[in-house]
C-alpha cells in the first residue's frame, strides 16, 4: 500500500530519523495532504517494528517541525498550515548544518574556518561551482 513507510535497519540514518524523512516527503509532495490523521504511534511502530519510543521520538520532531498536530486524545495529523514547506526546509537546513558543523570538527576547522568558508560560500554566485576550488580570485 501507498501510505505505508519502508524503514532498512542496514541504513546508517536512525530509525526515528528515517520516519521523519518519509513522512515529511509524503506531506511534501502531496501525497498525504493537510488535516490526514498519522496512524497511532503503537500502530506505526507495530507496521515498521520498530519501538514505540523510536516513533514516539520521530513525532515529536515532526510536531517541532511543524509538520504535524497533535491533538489530546484525537492522535497526529498533517499540519495544516501554509508555512510547511519553510518549516520542512528550514528543517533540512538545520539538519544539513549539523552535518556540515561535525564534518568541520572533524576536520580540526576552528569556528573562524567555518565562518570565513561561509561567507565565501554565500558571497558566491549562486549558479557558481559548489566544490571549492581553494583558488581565491583577487
Amino acid at each position: 500500500m501507498g501510505d505505508s513507510l519502508l524503514l532498512s535497519p542496514h541504513s546508517a540514518t536512525p530509525m526515528y530519523a528515517q520516519i521523519v524523512d518519509q513522512v515529511s516527503a509524503k506531506v511534501m509532495s502531496g501525497a498525504w495532504e493537510a488535516g490526514r490523521a498519522l496512524p497511532s504511534i503503537r500502530e506505526l511502530a507495530s507496521d515498521c517494528q520498530v519501538s514505540v519510543i523510536t516513533v514516539k521520538r520521530a513525532y515529536q520532531e515532526l510536531e517541532r517541525a511543524g509538520v504535524i498536530v497533535t491533538r489530546q486524545g484525537k492522535g497526529s495529523f498533517v499540519a495544516e498550515t501554509l508555512e510547511l514547506p519553510r518549516s520542512l526546509a528550514m528543517e533540512e537546513f538545520r539538519a544539513q548544518l549539523a552535518s556540515l558543523i561535525r564534518a568541520a570538527r572533524k576536520s580540526g576547522l576552528s569556528a573562524q574556518d567555518v565562518l570565513d568558508q561561509v561567507e565565501r560560500a554565500l558571497s558566491d554566485p549562486p549558479d557558481s561551482s559548489t566544490e571549492p576550488t581553494g583558488d581565491t580570485p583577487s
